[in-house]
């Protein structure tokens, strides 16, 4: 068994040489008596090469885009090209400062720039902010647009509609605004049920999120009419963008009826997704609504080139994050648009959706699928066959799953599907690996019957067995407690 890091400690035994301080200086000096540590902190000691070697294993032991296909519902976990990560470790982005004048940095400016103007372009909006650095925070950000838009008009607005598929941050962002949430039941295609937001709606209706396409991987193909009611009442369309990979260059949100819409860099651009992050989630909304954006915003003037624009500050939500967001993630995204151009950035889109619906047509014979009339860049099978035949949960295909190779999708979520299993193979695989996954998904489909006890016991080859998730739950302190044992060179 592989040894941890603290197992491989050695006193003595390090990694580094810093220069002799040559300052009469100490960090004790300048850092108050009540934030320094009382004790010395218990970390390793081992060499550089056990260094690497350690995390280079346990790099191996998790799995990830590089090593196997990882289709992740809703998620989008495609193939980032290595060129963007090398463009943007050039120094002249990596050695910038943020304070720096306006005139030092117009080369990155004009970037930032030209970044807004493609995607207001790409989804149809009159502006776009790149301060939010998630998702969630663009979402935030959105609504907070929102709420502006309603104080500004003196308007009583109290909820937010979305339906019974929606991400679970939806309800959570709106919720943080300090809205009311009204969710409604899709109807039996898995799309908006029209007379129940029309009962919903009413003149406390501050706005309607809705992804699109759904989590269920289908078009709201309603969504003029949806749109028609809720400005009705002076209410605002939000489009979570989570799902934008399926329709870039295809739909412009901002020309359906969408009014404010956040992107998610980190899923359709090219930019770094998983690990926590980092991420990167601009806005984008109708033109009279930019002035209740973030600020300040990138502009373009003849007389002054780039520069950074507060004259809506008065107005402005006010800053949702330090300078420009996640100034790096967003250059990536800059470079994906440089690479690919107008029609590539379609392609992307073409591509995603025609995989979805060679996954879903090719397995729809072994797995329910609720839903199969045409999707879009994902699809929700189930497991309920394989669960009321034979005693199988889709937790037990997403496990022996690991065992081939392949990271499970998403599962038991929409929550609108029992024994749901979400599937978004993304652009960027091919054929050939879209054949091996269906293969192992029939196989799965197949052990169930005749060996459904090897499904209730995979994974039987990864690293660990099935983790007890409950125990993982209630028992959060359990690795930070392993992390103070006392460093020895014998086991106890």
């Amino acid at each position: 068994m592989s040894k941890t890091i603290f197992e491989k400690n050695s006193p003595g035994r390090k990694g580094y040489t810093l220069p002799q301080n040559d300052v009469d200086f100490s960090l004790n000096d300048c850092i108050p008596a009540e934030f320094q540590r009382k004790a010395e902190i218990r970390l390793p000691q081992v060499s550089e090469l056990d260094v690497m070697r350690h995390f280079i294993e346990l790099s191996h032991k998790n799995h990830f885009v590089e090593k196997g296909f990882y289709p992740l519902g809703s998620c989008t976990m495609k193939y980032n090209p290595k060129i963007s990560d090398t463009l943007v470790n050039n120094s002249a982005f990596t050695q910038l400062h943020p304070f720096q004048p306006d005139a030092d940095v117009q080369g990155s400016l004009k970037i930032l720039w030209e970044l807004q103007n493609y995607l207001a372009e790409i989804a149809g909006f009159g502006a776009v902010s790149l301060q939010p650095v998630a998702g969630a925070h663009g979402e935030f950000t959105g609504l907070k647009v929102i709420q502006y838009y309603h104080e500004a008009k003196g308007n009583q607005k109290t909820q937010i509609i979305l339906p019974d598929s929606a991400h679970g941050t939806n309800p959570a962002s709106a919720s943080l605004c300090g809205y009311e949430i009204v969710e409604i039941a899709s109807n039996d295609k898995g799309m908006v049920d029209l007379e129940a937001l029309r009962a919903a709606v009413n003149e406390k209706t501050a706005g309607f999120m809705l992804t699109n396409p759904n989590t269920l991987g289908i078009f709201e193909s309603q969504i003029c009419e949806i749109a028609e009611i809720i400005h009705a009442v002076d209410g605002l369309m939000y489009m979570d963008g989570a799902n934008f990979n399926a329709i870039m260059g295809i739909v412009k949100p901002g020309e359906i009826g969408f009014d404010v819409m956040h992107f998610n860099l980190h899923k359709s651009f090219s930019t770094p997704h998983g690990g926590g992050g980092p991420g990167s989630g601009p806005v984008g909304v109708r033109a009279d609504l930019a002035k209740f954006l973030p600020s300040p915003q990138v502009a373009y003037s003849e007389s002054r080139d780039y520069y950074l624009d507060d004259s809506h500050a008065a107005t402005s939500m006010g800053k949702v994050q330090a300078f420009y967001g996640n100034f790096l993630v967003n250059v990536r995204a800059w470079f994906y648009f440089k690479m690919l151009g107008t029609e590539g950035v379609k392609r992307v889109s073409e591509n995603a959706v025609i995989n979805a619906n060679y996954l879903m047509r090719k397995l729809e014979k072994y797995y329910y699928v609720p839903y199969n009339d045409n999707c879009m860049h994902e699809f929700v099978a189930s497991g309920q066959w394989q669960k009321k035949e034979y005693g199988v949960h889709t937790i037990d295909i997403a496990k022996r799953l690991l065992d081939k190779g392949y990271h499970a999708p998403t599962i038991y979520f929409p929550l609108i599907v029992p024994e749901a299993i979400m599937i978004e193979p993304t652009e960027t695989e091919s054929m050939e690996t879209l054949d091996d996954f269906i293969q192992a998904m029939i196989d799965i489909a197949e052990e169930a019957k005749t060996s459904p006890q090897t499904l209730h016991d995979a994974p039987l080859t990864t690293p660990i067995r099935r983790a007890d998730d409950v125990r993982a739950v209630k028992e959060l302190n359990t690795c930070f407690d392993l992390c103070l044992m006392p460093l020895t060179c014998d086991k106890e």
